[in-house]
């Protein structure tokens, strides 16, 4: 019940916001009984309170535009927003005591209408410090759902990934390469690709899908699927990459382009008695990390059933983004020049320092 409230932020807001002005008017008016006080007096609590109320609406939207800025820039405007906002409380309230309590009795000093202005001053700043803790608390508990949902997903997506590395045919396909280089006594070669389809699996069952690497490791762990795959394709398959030095050092989910290679192969390469092209690029562009898979393949044009048929990993792969980086992420398709398809991934550009930095 309490989950749910804090949930929806604007039902949470008007109950507190109620409640708290409520409970000011209450507390002014058994102050106002307890000392005896005429009706009148009575009537002036119960308009600060809902004029409180009224108030802390403009507030609420102005600090939601404060939310995003540096620290001193809200301290600096909440003392702003708190002390304008009580001098014109406390202003209309003297207004209405000289008038309702005092029938009208005009004072000597124009200051005398802000007379009392700091004891308002404080009550802002108390309704402002709540505010902006119940907000804190709202992001926290939102980023923990996050997490949480990201964790499920992460172990969702490596079961797919497992699903898609171990599954019957990719499996029959390498042994088969493995078998054939045995017959023709290339040993060595056989070898070798026993070796490396030993190390993908090894990698891909105990590498933590939730634990981000850096872009040199993924690839590494990219170059082993690649040469299991070239021992089936030869030549037919030819890999080219631009890889800026920086963006070596970002930080990106495990296991994220395995799938992205593999649906270039099965497009661009495996139905082309020529092979294909895959080319994996990255570079870092304003703080963003930037990944591209291009291939020379059907494409998504004149009916391609690639931009169909691949829906499984890409929509996983869109899936752990979104889970882990929620609106920082972009995952996008497009056509590649002459003929393909062009796979980007658009990230924040994190490193190792930066991750010590949070924790």
């Amino acid at each position: 019940m309490l989950n749910e409230l804090f949930r929806n932020r604007e039902r949470l807001f008007w109950l507190l916001n109620s409640l708290g002005w409520g409970g000011y008017t209450g507390a002014a008016y058994l102050g106002a009984l307890a000392h005896e006080k005429p009706d009148t007096f009575v009537a002036v609590n119960v308009a600060a309170g809902v004029l409180g109320f009224l108030f802390s609406i403009p507030m609420r939207y102005a600090y939601g535009r404060l939310w995003k800025r540096k620290p001193w820039q809200i301290a600096s405007g909440v003392v702003l927003i708190s002390y304008v906002t009580a001098a014109i409380w406390r202003w209309i309230h003297n207004v209405l005591y000289f008038e309702w309590v005092k029938r009208g009795w005009q004072p000597e000093h124009t200051l005398d209408y802000i007379d009392g202005v700091m004891g308002s001053f404080y009550i802002m700043l108390c309704w402002s410090g709540l505010y902006f803790g119940i907000k804190y608390y709202q992001e926290l508990q939102q980023q923990t759902e996050q997490t949480l949902k990201a964790t499920a997903a992460a172990h969702q997506a490596q079961l797919m990934a497992l699903r898609y590395q171990l599954n019957p045919h990719f499996l029959f396909n390498t042994l088969n390469a493995i078998s054939t280089l045995i017959l023709d006594r290339e040993n060595a070669t056989a070898n070798l690709s026993v070796t490396r389809l030993s190390d993908f699996l090894r990698y891909s069952l105990d590498n933590d899908p939730m634990k981000r690497v850096t872009l040199r490791q993924e690839l590494e762990a990219l170059d082993l699927y690649l040469e299991i795959e070239k021992v089936r394709f030869g030549e037919r398959l030819n890999v080219e990459r631009e890889i800026e030095t920086l963006a070596l050092d970002g930080l990106v989910p495990s296991l994220i382009l395995q799938p992205l290679i593999e649906n270039a192969v099965k497009y661009a390469v495996t139905p082309r008695e020529e092979g294909g092209n895959i080319m994996i690029a990255a570079k870092v562009h304003q703080g963003a990390l930037m990944i591209t898979v291009a291939d020379d393949g059907p494409g998504l044009g004149n009916g391609s059933s690639q931009h169909k048929s691949s829906g499984v990993g890409l929509k996983n792969t869109r899936e752990r983004l979104k889970q882990l980086y929620g609106e920082q992420q972009a995952l996008t398709l497009a056509p590649n020049a002459p003929r393909g398809l062009v796979i980007t991934i658009n990230l924040p550009y994190e490193t190792r320092e930066d991750e010590g930095g949070r924790a």
